[in-house]
């Protein structure tokens, strides 16, 4: 099954990185690595994991730390829409438009 992470999800990974690289540059590091390792967790069970329709047709999610990783599965690709801190409005953040782009 292929694996991949929207435009957005890669710039926030990019942005939680930036944002931890701030205070602790060496942990920025390891927790993106830990995020992207969460990544083909998810791929290996799709169904395992919370269906969210608040947030869009057939989107999931799946927590990590503080971070929840919103992904779309079908048969061939697990699609990773977003990762954001679980702390904002995500229904407000995530747009039905993110889970194609």
């Amino acid at each position: 099954m292929r694996l991949t992470l929207t435009p957005l999800a890669e710039q926030d990974l990019e942005a939680i990185g930036d944002y931890i690289a701030a205070d602790n540059p060496i942990r920025a590091v390891s927790f993106i690595r830990e995020l992207r390792a969460q990544c083909p967790r998810i791929a290996a069970n799709p169904p395992g994991y919370r269906l969210r329709p608040e947030l869009g047709d057939d989107i999931r999610s799946s927590a990590y730390g503080n971070y929840v990783i919103s992904f779309v599965a079908s048969p061939e690709e697990i699609t990773i829409i977003r990762i954001l801190h679980g702390a904002p409005d995500i229904p407000a953040i995530l747009t039905p438009g993110d889970s194609v782009q």
